[in-house]
């Protein structure tokens, strides 16, 4: 064969998937490929010497972000109808939930910093376009699920605290397209920052709260140890399935993955490793810190009316009208709506940032912010007002519980691409997930997947 034959040939020859030129393997950034959420991509420096705290300072915020999506209004509903109805016994989920989460977190900043791609990306460039497709729907499903719970916990505590009424309030939440517009022209660090006093707000609350209500401690640490009640009995399996979508949310792997690239981290195997292991602290100090606050709703919620005979409690208005009473301090009511305030608006600013993500991720389509999050936000208005309208406040709270077992359903189709991707050695290298990782991510997998196979099927029969 002549070589100018033999070119021709090999040119012709199918190439496979896994070689084509857009497939991102650690130490190869391409120019042409489409970075995940460019405008603020590598916008933070991370210095290459100094001490650890130096280092450690430039790498917090992603963390508290994330960890924003673990304590939104949503959490509240579970949170407060599972400690009303069964006191301390769901606190274990809570606690094997954040276990998870933390390794689903620690699985998706790798994959963002080890192939330059964000989960959303990853999908679209490893799976057919009917696949891939789908993913996106069942993302953005979440994401309005999750929209949905931040626009009636926001509408709820405007109620609590000003009066408004609730079709109102909901009305008054699509405004915040503005101020998330004007925010995200200020830098990326300066909506960490909000997102970290947000945070901080409802920690103090929620410190305070807890200082009220005198749980008995020792009944709280007998309710970290898990017990076959929770599987057994279907009232508190459907909470529990509820709290594990309230608490693993879908759309926080695909935040993590692309907001972590906002460091500019050197982009060998070296300043890969080193981002790994301070982004992985971050985001496991900060969902230790949303541990506490999903952990005191559902304490404060067990210590003040499962105890007190109030084990019909389950929604925020009622938990608000009862917490003067029954703690006996005026302001323990306020101090609840503040909080839940500053979790509807933390909640917004991350909830818009994964939309944009999973958009640019999966379609290449780059809508304006404002724009995004109006289309969003609308979709989630919609259903909240016509409930409003129709059923007024009584059918809120399970709206709410509602969206979280939602969110659950769908956690599975972020999870396994997740997994299948980190365990990949072709597209992971150096990094890829070592055998007791991987088969502890498949197992959680599994786990989640039969959880929401079971609630598929009672819900059906």
């Amino acid at each position: 064969m002549k070589p100018q034959e033999f070119v021709r040939t090999t040119q012709a020859l199918p190439v496979p998937r896994s070689n084509r030129i857009d497939q991102i393997l650690p130490g190869v950034e391409q120019e042409s490929a489409t970075r995940s959420l460019s405008e603020v991509h590598a916008s933070i420096p991370v210095p290459t010497e100094g001490s650890f705290i130096k280092k450690m300072r430039a790498f917090v915020g992603p963390g508290l972000m994330v960890a924003v999506g673990y304590m939104d209004p949503g959490n509240w509903a579970t949170d407060i109808a599972g400690g009303a109805q069964f006191g301390y016994k769901l606190l274990s989920v809570i606690l094997i939930s954040n276990l998870f989460a933390m390794l689903l977190q620690h699985l998706a900043l790798k994959l963002g910093i080890a192939t330059g791609r964000d989960l959303a990306q990853a999908c679209r460039e490893q799976y057919s376009r009917p696949v891939a497709m789908g993913l996106w729907v069942l993302s953005e499903i979440a994401i309005a699920a999750m929209d949905l719970a931040e626009v009636i916990g926001s509408a709820l505590a405007l109620n609590l605290l000003f009066g408004i009424p609730l079709a109102v309030g909901v009305g008054i939440t699509a405004l915040d397209v503005l101020l998330l517009l004007y925010l995200q022209n200020k830098g990326f660090r300066l909506l960490e920052s909000i997102v970290a006093g947000l945070i901080f707000i409802i920690f103090l609350c929620f410190a305070y709260e807890i200082f009220l209500s005198r749980p008995d401690m020792g009944a709280v640490a007998g309710g970290l140890l898990p017990r076959r009640e929770i599987v057994t009995n279907p009232s508190m399996l459907y909470l529990a399935i509820g709290i594990l979508g309230a608490t693993v949310m879908p759309h926080n792997l695909y935040l993590h993955s692309s907001i972590i690239q906002t460091r500019n981290f050197a982009r060998t195997d070296h300043g890969r490793r080193s981002a790994i292991r301070y982004a992985t602290i971050d985001s496991s100090v900060s969902l230790l810190l949303a541990f506490f606050i999903n952990g005191a709703i559902l304490v404060l919620a067990a210590a003040t009316f499962h105890f007190s005979g109030n084990q019909t409690v389950a929604d925020i208005t009622d938990a608000y009208r009862l917490l003067d009473p029954l703690l006996g301090a005026q302001v323990a009511g306020a101090v609840f709506a503040v909080a839940l305030l500053a979790a509807g608006q933390t909640s917004t600013l991350t909830g818009t940032l994964a939309g944009q993500i999973v958009m640019e991720g999966f379609l290449k389509l780059r809508l304006k912010p404002w724009l995004r999050r109006l289309i969003t936000r609308l979709v989630a208005i919609v259903p909240a007002l016509i409930v409003t309208i129709l059923y007024g406040d009584e059918k809120i709270g399970d709206l709410l519980v509602l969206s979280q077992v939602i969110l659950s359903l769908q956690l599975s189709f972020a999870v396994v691409p997740l997994v299948q991707f980190t365990s990949d050695k072709l597209r992971m290298g150096a990094f890829v997930n070592p055998r007791w990782l991987k088969l502890t991510a498949w197992i959680i997998s599994a786990i989640i997947i039969g959880l929401n196979s079971y609630l598929l099927v009672t819900t059906v029969l």
